[in-house]
């Protein structure tokens, strides 16, 4: 990360919010700002054209994140040459403060071809996947020359086989490699009401305070100095499943859990994840606000 954390100050610098294209303009012409503006790596891949004039135009006044979906880190097929050099290439000309990925996979083999399956898929939690991981965010950083940070995912199923638990797993990820962990608070909470559900069903009456201590439980295990970025997000309930949309406030049962994060670890990156259904640019700016009273709370 090219900016140290002690290099951010004011609650509010703390805090961004993610930059999509219908609030380009409105940011570009001068609308109140966060602390930094989060993208897409993939969006942004390629040489030249619109959408890297924009961003490059924003970062001269604006500190950049860079969030990627496509890396891919768990894939036993690999990284993804192209993807890795086209990464390369971006970070090299935007310098953004902080570059991430999940820990899942996207790429396999099927019939003895490389296929993608154009989704976040969940790794084992074992250890030939751990070293597998820790082998490719080693690469990504040796390419990059800066730490990865790597976030936790909303997972809709898993696998039988397990040598760690999830918290487990990503910890000695950190560990090994040196990455950061980048914590989705939304995907920690919507995992544990979802296996709630799974377990017991969809009508049974939820134990929310339980639910929450067992994400809490999952934040402790996680020690302050891995933690690079924290992310909160808004998810829709089915009914039958809780989804993360990235389409709506973040809930209140999350921002309990960011209060009791950083009340933990201490102020973090945050980051309003909001993808779908977007609101007015002034709404966005009213949740990261929010975040900022959180962190004007918490000891440093």
């Amino acid at each position: 990360m090219s900016e140290p954390l002690q290099a951010l100050r004011s609650p509010e610098s703390w805090v961004g919010l993610g930059w999509r294209q219908p609030h380009y303009a409105e940011l570009l012409q001068g609308a109140p700002a966060p602390g930094f503006l989060e993208v897409h790596s993939e969006n942004f891949f390629g040489a030249g054209g619109a959408a890297l004039g924009v961003l490059m135009q924003a970062r001269e006044q604006h500190p950049i994140s860079l969030h990627g979906v496509g890396l891919s880190l768990g894939s036993a097929v690999g990284l993804d040459p192209w993807h890795l050099d086209q990464l390369a290439e971006l970070v090299a000309r935007v310098d953004p403060v902080r570059v991430s990925d999940h820990a899942s996979f996207s790429r396999g083999a099927l019939r003895g071809q490389t296929v993608h399956a154009a989704d976040l898929l969940p790794v084992p939690w074992t250890t030939e996947s751990l070293n597998l991981m820790a082998s490719h965010v080693q690469q990504v950083q040796d390419r990059l020359r800066r730490p990865l940070a790597v976030e936790n995912l909303s997972a809709y199923l898993s696998w039988a086989e397990h040598d760690f638990s999830e918290v487990q797993f990503l910890v000695e990820l950190a560990r090994r490699t040196g990455c950061g962990l980048l914590v989705d608070l939304n995907n920690l909470h919507v995992n544990a009401r979802n296996a709630w559900r799974r377990h017991h069903g969809a009508q049974v009456p939820e134990p929310l305070e339980g639910l929450l201590e067992v994400s809490r439980a999952w934040l402790d295990a996680v020690p302050a100095e891995c933690v690079a970025e924290i992310h909160l997000a808004g998810h829709a309930d089915t009914g039958e499943w809780l989804i993360d949309d990235h389409g709506s406030p973040t809930s209140e049962p999350v921002w309990a859990l960011y209060r009791y994060a950083v009340s933990r670890w201490g102020p973090r990156p945050t980051l309003i994840e909001w993808d779908t259904d977007l609101p007015p640019w002034a709404v966005l700016m009213d949740q990261a606000r929010q975040a900022a009273g959180a962190l004007a709370g918490c000891a440093p």
